[in-house]
């Protein structure tokens, strides 16, 4: 891979990565901590995400258990998980918070197959951005006199291999998460 292209390369894999935590949070009907990484709570008026002021632990497959390290933090973190778009209903039993993971419905799971299927999308737009980014800083390149022709589409060549590359890589994501999704 030649350098120029390299640093495009590295813009893209950040942005497959951005759509692997995308995925991750959306819940696939066991608990996962990974579904409350986007959730943050006011903690001294800033801010802060939920994993770094209360340990997260999963007691059993359908459950999780949200143990804030400082107690006056559970009803900030009972009120961000209602207001986000978990869609579950947290238990505060005055140490803990308990959330309950109901069993996905063939709606829900539809649902979930379409938000996956738009943050697959938003991906493969975002790697057509950088694609297009880099094509149009070739041919200002070339037009500087920095590049030839010749090398310009070379260079276009190889970054269309690799944005071609890297959508089919998301496409294979998506397929995966759908996959998981539907199975019962």
């Amino acid at each position: 891979m030649s350098p120029e292209v390299k640093a495009y390369d590295d813009r893209m894999q950040k942005t497959i990565d951005v759509v692997k935590s995308n995925f991750a949070a959306v819940r696939a009907g066991r608990a996962n901590a990974g579904v409350l990484d986007r959730i943050s709570v006011e903690y001294y008026g800033t801010p802060t995400p939920l994993n770094q002021v209360a340990a997260i632990s999963s007691p059993d497959p359908r459950s999780l258990m949200i143990q804030p390290w400082d107690a006056s933090l559970l009803k900030a973190i009972e009120k961000a998980v209602q207001t986000s778009d978990l869609g579950i209903n947290p238990q505060n039993d005055g140490k803990v918070i308990r959330l309950a993971f109901p069993q996905l419905t063939e709606e829900r799971r539809r649902d979930l197959t379409k938000q996956v299927r738009k943050y697959g999308e938003e991906g493969k737009v975002a790697l057509r951005n950088i694609r297009r980014d880099a094509m149009e800083d070739f041919k200002k390149q070339t037009k500087k006199s920095e590049m030839t022709e010749d090398d310009q589409k070379k260079l276009e060549k190889e970054l269309q291999e690799l944005t071609d590359k890297r959508c089919k890589e998301v496409d294979d994501l998506t397929a995966k998460k759908e996959q998981e999704l539907m199975a019962v």
